[in-house]
C-alpha cells in the first residue's frame, strides 16, 4: 500500500513537472513570436516616425518603448545605419546643450515612397488576416 502511494505521487509529481515545462516552453515560444512580430513591424515604425519629425536615436527609442515596441539603442544602429545606406535616410549632427553632438535622423523623398509601400502592405497583411482569425 505504501508502495503504491509513493508510485502514484511520483506519476503525479512528474506529470505536474511535464506539464509546467510545457507551459514555460510555451511562454517562452510565446514571447519569442511576438519579439520576432515586433521585429517585423519595427522598419515601419521607424520611418513613420521620421516621417512625422526628425529625431534623435533616444527619441526614437522612448516613442517605440512607449507604444510597447521594447527596442534597446544597440539594435536600432544596425538598423539605422542600413536605411541610410539604402538612400531612405540622412542624419546631421546638432550641438547638444549637454554633452557631445546629436545625431539627427531625416527620412528622404526615397524613404517615404518605401514607407508608403510598407504602409499598403501593412494593410493589405492586416486585412488578410483578419480574414482568417476572425
Amino acid at each position: 500500500m505504501i508502495i503504491s502511494d509513493i508510485k502514484n505521487n511520483l506519476v503525479l509529481c512528474i506529470t505536474r513537472y511535464y506539464f509546467l515545462f510545457y507551459i514555460c516552453s510555451m511562454n517562452k515560444n510565446i514571447e519569442n513570436n511576438k519579439a520576432q512580430m515586433r521585429k517585423g513591424v519595427i522598419e515601419l515604425c521607424i520611418l513613420s516616425l521620421l516621417s512625422q519629425e526628425d529625431m534623435y536615436v533616444s527619441d526614437i527609442v522612448e516613442r517605440l518603448k512607449e507604444a510597447d515596441l521594447i527596442i534597446v539603442e544597440g539594435t536600432l544602429y544596425p538598423l539605422l545605419m542600413r536605411l541610410k545606406n539604402e538612400s531612405l535616410l540622412t542624419y546631421r549632427w546638432e550641438e547638444s546643450k549637454m554633452g557631445p553632438p546629436r545625431k539627427y535622423y531625416k527620412i528622404e523623398p526615397a524613404g517615404l515612397a518605401y514607407l508608403k509601400e510598407l504602409k499598403d502592405s501593412w494593410q493589405e497583411l492586416i486585412e488578410s488576416t483578419k480574414k482568417i482569425i476572425n
